[in-house]
């Protein structure tokens, strides 16, 4: 990797380094947003392999116009979600978020059921228990269908803030939703809609979508979107150390905020690239 030094008046930035080597780098109190979805710790690889159908004389589908056509598979995408301590690995990396962000700033932890209880009572003793804002349960239905118990259907994502007393939150600027009983709030009411809840009903990336990369783990922009408009304001820098696909950086783009995005696997380095080239420069 390139000798870099990090400037609030420098460039946008996707590096590819190991996040525990190029944090420290970073000054204090340098970022109002910190969004993180590392490893669940689900102890399996983590795969998702890009797939497009091409018009061929003997392909085995018909589609429009009566064409014939074939699946073609590309390129496997992957990485290693099993680690033998995984709160030696992640409890270091807190502590540094906390570090990084300013005293207004504010942390979106987002994990799954295996690990959020033990992340909440880690994350207390890291900001401190009165530094808990939400837990934000992202409900989804997609996917395969438990038969010997509830289908497991959601992630969490823990949200802290630096100083309770001081941080940004602007209800104003979140996406609204349509009331589930119109009928039961005024006209005007139902034409706003109100403001989402810690129960986020979005739909996961499509697998046919325009918005999908390849990337096993990838978020929604959607998802990504409401955390940067609450909890950032233009001109802000926002940072992801576990970037993998690069979505904060896409939103944060999009929405007039500066960003880092770190990542040390090479394939979401080259999906970044692609994804945020034109935005950012691209350290390797």
């Amino acid at each position: 990797m390139a000798d870099l030094r990090w400037s609030p008046e420098g460039p946008n930035l996707v590096v590819r380094a190991e996040n525990s080597d190029f944090l420290p780098s970073l000054p204090d109190g340098s970022f109002s947003l910190i969004y993180l979805d590392p490893p669940f710790n689900t102890g399996r690889v983590q795969s998702r392999q890009n797939t497009m159908m091409v018009r061929s004389t003997t392909g085995s589908r018909t589609g429009f116009a009566g064409h014939n056509y074939e699946t073609v598979k590309g390129s496997l995408h992957s990485y290693d979600d099993a680690f033998t301590d995984y709160w030696a690995f992640l409890e270091p990396r807190l502590i540094e978020a906390w570090r990084l962000l300013r005293q207004d700033g504010t942390l979106y932890l987002h994990l799954d059921y295996r690990e959020v209880h033990y992340a909440k009572v880690m994350l207390d003793a890291i900001f401190g228990r009165e530094c808990f804002l939400n837990e934000i349960i992202w409900a989804y239905d997609y996917g395969a269908r438990a038969k010997s118990r509830w289908p497991t259907k959601h992630d969490n994502i823990l949200v802290y803030v630096k100083d309770p007393a001081k941080y940004h939150f602007d209800s104003a600027a979140v996406d609204r939703e349509p009331y589930m009983a119109p009928g039961l709030v005024t006209a005007e009411k139902a034409a706003l809609g109100k403001l989402p809840t810690d129960v986020w009903w979005h739909t996961i990336v499509s697998p046919t979508g325009k918005e999908k990369t390849g990337y096993p783990t990838q978020k929604p922009e959607g998802l990504i979107r409401r955390v940067v408009t609450a909890s950032s304001q233009p001109g802000d820098w926002v940072l992801d150390f576990f970037a993998g696909s690069g979505t904060l950086g896409s939103v944060a783009a999009a929405l007039d905020r500066r960003f880092v995005c770190i990542d040390q696997n090479p394939e979401a380095i080259g999906i970044m690239s692609a994804r945020l080239g034109r935005f950012a420069e691209i350290i390797e």
